[in-house]
């Protein structure tokens, strides 16, 4: 392979895609991009480009001295960006802002292909692209901007990376900015989207995943869920979907469809309403079975409203349970229109 793509997260949230090419640093990558990543000396010297290496393999050498880059910080995977030549993909946790970098979010432009109602809980939109396809990491979100309205919204892709065709799954809110102009969109308009961003992405799959989803926080999990069916991967992973109401479960049976595509994949789905006829009533917390969390060796990924999240974290909490990592991002519902 004559080079690689770089995922490069600021602690802003935004995330800057360069390509490495093979044999070359990272740093000199970035700046080739014109992205000014931190440094001083640029020899392994100083420790200044000092990042964090969250997935891929590289090479470090031995050109840099201990007091730039211990060992202990090595084996808990900081990297001298100066000196680090990657192996493969990675990605990179940039511990600056995207503007002290001199660099921002990308924008690109997407044409509506489709907007699928299921009924008042949700609505499906199909965008495609108009220039090259959107590279993200699969969890990440956009903002899209709202014709007429001068405001955006965010969203998370519900579609694999780097594919022409891209997704999304948005919460149906009465009076919502982006709902009210969905009612009425149709095929061939044009949006505007800025991103990707987002720290809340899948990771190197290395051990059992946990996936919990409330509502429309559904979305990113269908992302990842192809990911992982694309690089067949073959740790076991659990999905538990849980909404408000029977009506608010939508896309099941794409869920359904990896059941197939995954050998070690499961999924229940839970329901809040007590009066709901749903085989599993209640809280996500109340339908989480001990093997899925595979005595704290596993991942867990959460994405819901606040209060899922809240609740979640305190059952951990209360319970002991203290998983390898715990990754999650929470969603509120969008204001009205004015």
């Amino acid at each position: 392979m004559s080079s690689y793509n770089i995922a490069l997260n600021f602690e802003d949230g935004v995330t800057r895609f360069i390509e490495c090419k093979a044999g070359e640093k990272v740093l000199d990558a970035a700046f080739r991009a014109k992205i000014n990543l931190p440094m001083d000396c640029s020899d392994g010297v100083c420790g200044t480009c000092k990042c964090r290496a969250e997935s891929g393999s590289y090479d470090l050498g031995d050109d840099y001295i201990e007091d730039a880059l211990t060992e202990d910080e090595k084996d808990s995977g900081l990297v001298l960006t100066c000196q680090m030549v990657p192996e493969s993909d990675c990605v990179i946790a940039v511990p600056a802002s995207s503007a002290v970098c001199k660099t921002g979010q990308s924008k690109f432009a997407a044409t509506v292909t489709k907007v699928e109602q299921h009924k008042d809980a949700a609505i499906v939109l199909e965008l495609d692209v108009e220039a090259a396809a959107p590279v993200f990491l699969p969890g990440q979100y956009v903002n899209i901007d709202v014709p007429g309205s001068g405001q955006h919204r965010s969203y998370s892709f519900s579609s694999a990376p780097a594919e022409k065709k891209i997704s999304f799954l948005i919460k149906k809110i009465p009076g919502g900015v982006m709902s009210t102009w969905l009612d009425s969109a149709q095929a061939g308009e044009k949006l505007e989207l800025t991103g990707p961003l987002g720290s809340f992405y899948l990771r190197d799959v290395q051990r059992p995943l946990l996936f919990l989803a409330g509502g429309t926080g559904l979305a990113p999990f269908l992302s990842m869920l192809e990911v992982l069916a694309r690089t067949n991967a073959q740790q076991k992973v659990h999905l538990i979907y849980g909404v408000t109401r029977e009506l608010d479960l939508v896309l099941v049976e794409a869920i359904e469809a990896y059941a197939a595509k995954l050998p070690n994949f499961s999924f229940a789905t839970v329901v809040a309403d007590a009066d709901s006829d749903h085989p599993r009533k209640g809280w996500v917390t109340q339908h989480m079975p001990a093997e899925s969390l595979n005595d704290g060796d596993v991942d867990v990924y959460l994405c819901g409203p606040p209060p899922m999240v809240d609740a979640v974290r305190k059952y951990f909490d209360d319970n002991g349970v203290k998983p390898n990592s715990f990754h999650y991002e929470k969603f509120t519902p969008n204001v009205v229109a004015k």
